[in-house]
């Protein structure tokens, strides 16, 4: 029986890909902008890794309304790596983004939308 916090070799394998990817954008961070993409997205501070999230945001959820899983699962990698070149362009390390959702776990959605600062 599955014990909670245990993951899969796949949940596992995920991960470590989204650790990959933050340490090629945080690598090419220190290049110039004519020799990537990521590069050029950093460069322009956070305004362009923002407006490029917000795109993609909404091609995947066009997405999800069409229904195809591959498309979904396109998008949403997409989504991914501009939240993560977003993090970086901000200077905001995943680890607190993670402190935040760990932080909410077990608390019902409304609870915690209840609880925000306005």
């Amino acid at each position: 029986m599955k014990k909670p916090g245990d993951r899969s070799e796949s949940e596992i394998g995920a991960l470590e890909i989204l650790l990959r990817l933050r340490q090629v954008i945080r690598d090419r961070a220190a290049v110039g902008a004519d020799s990537s993409y990521t590069a050029k997205l950093l460069a322009a501070g956070p305004q362009l890794p923002a407006k490029k999230l917000a795109e993609e945001a909404v091609e995947l959820a066009l997405a999800a309304i069409g229904g195809v899983k591959s498309e979904i699962a396109a998008e949403a990698a997409d989504v991914l790596y501009h939240l993560l070149v977003l993090l970086q362009s901000t200077q905001v390390p995943l680890e607190e983004v993670c402190a935040i959702l760990e932080s909410r776990e077990g608390v019902s959605g409304i609870a915690e939308k209840a609880s925000r600062k306005k």
